[in-house]
């Protein structure tokens, strides 16, 4: 065999070898889960609650329980972020309709507005599944202290020398837990470019084990 030949082999031989690892690579990259962050402190899981929905139902931890949530926080009355987040959150809804596994929880700032009756008719708005797209009231301190202390949104620095009754949440952010209660991001629910993040972090967390 002259060395012209036995050059061609070896290259040829590198070509096919470099093209299999390279298609083998490609596969195991594309379907490992993506590791995202858990944020809070270690161990922080979000706890119980009850609020009330936009049919008038009792919604507690074990209703959402073993579910990926994505967590937003607005009022009906608002003509500033609140319509545009709700938008984006659409996008979330429908890359998702019909998934049993995941659940968007739109809690209310102003449940002295928003009864039940107006967090219906705003949630026909969007076209919502009450068993997918949950829009809830409750107790305004209960609601302000999940959002805090459970879900990790805050509209100021300092919370510890706020009275929560007379407070204001206003947040933009989109919170995603997972199904074991952990938060694993926050998101501007305003930037497209974080809530089309926010749809591929879900597809990652329904990967998980």
């Amino acid at each position: 065999m002259s060395k012209r030949t036995t050059t061609i082999i070896l290259v040829s031989f590198f070509i096919v070898f470099s093209a299999v690892f390279m298609t083998y690579f490609y596969r195991v990259t594309r379907e490992a889960p993506k590791k995202l962050n858990i944020l809070g402190n270690p161990g922080h899981k979000v706890s119980g609650f009850s609020f009330t929905n936009q049919d008038g139902q009792t919604v507690t931890l074990a209703d959402v329980d073993n579910k990926i949530r994505v967590v937003n926080y607005f009022f009906t009355t608002c003509k500033g972020i609140c319509p545009r987040m709700n938008e984006n959150m659409t996008k979330v809804y429908h890359a998702y309709r019909g998934n049993n596994d995941v659940l968007i929880l739109s809690h209310t700032v102003d449940p002295k507005k928003d009864t039940v009756g107006a967090l219906k008719a705003y949630s026909l708005r969007f076209d919502a599944d009450p068993k997918q797209w949950i829009f809830l009231t409750g107790d305004k301190k209960a609601l302000y202290e999940m959002a805090r202390e459970e879900y990790l949104v805050t509209a100021v620095d300092d919370t510890a020398t706020v009275n929560i009754e007379a407070d204001f949440i206003h947040s933009e952010r989109f919170i995603l837990v997972d199904k074991g209660g952990r938060i694993r991001g926050q998101y501007d629910g305003l930037n497209n470019g974080e809530v089309n993040q926010l749809i591929g972090d879900i597809k990652e967390l329904l990967k998980e084990k």
